[in-house]
């Protein structure tokens, strides 16, 4: 599957969308394809401060826990809580339904495109 080319990327798989000063974060199709089936997620809860490249939460599937990092310095605005009762929107739907934390954050650091990230994963 290709990255949005309209997402910029971290090399921990995640995907930010940026809207003025908030950004939208969730894992790549990559990531969740090697997660497997994703059975329960941790989220930051709103009001939480971020900081860059530091743990925030923890998506657990069948075969393993994933951490989830903070890919900037902020404040966790809001947390999906759909997923609360449907994880599996992660691996479903990973760039819509499954987007993970809204963050307003301080300053935005560089990001992967979609093509550097596509090279990073070797994907096509």
């Amino acid at each position: 599957m290709a990255n949005p080319e309209n997402l910029q990327y971290t090399k921990e798989h995640e995907w930010v969308l940026v809207a003025g000063d908030v950004a939208t974060v969730g894992i790549t199709q990559y990531a969740a394809d090697a997660l497997g089936e994703i059975v329960y997620v941790d989220l930051p809860k709103p009001g939480s401060s971020t900081s860059y490249m530091k743990i925030c939460g923890e998506i657990e599937s069948t075969k393993s826990v994933g951490e989830l990092y903070a890919p900037m310095d902020g404040e966790v605005i809001e947390s999906n809580s759909a997923l609360g009762n449907a994880p599996e929107a992660i691996n479903q739907d990973p760039y819509g339904a499954g987007w993970l934390i809204k963050i307003k954050y301080t300053q935005l650091p560089e990001l992967l495109t979609a093509a550097e990230y596509a090279a990073l994963t070797g994907e096509k």
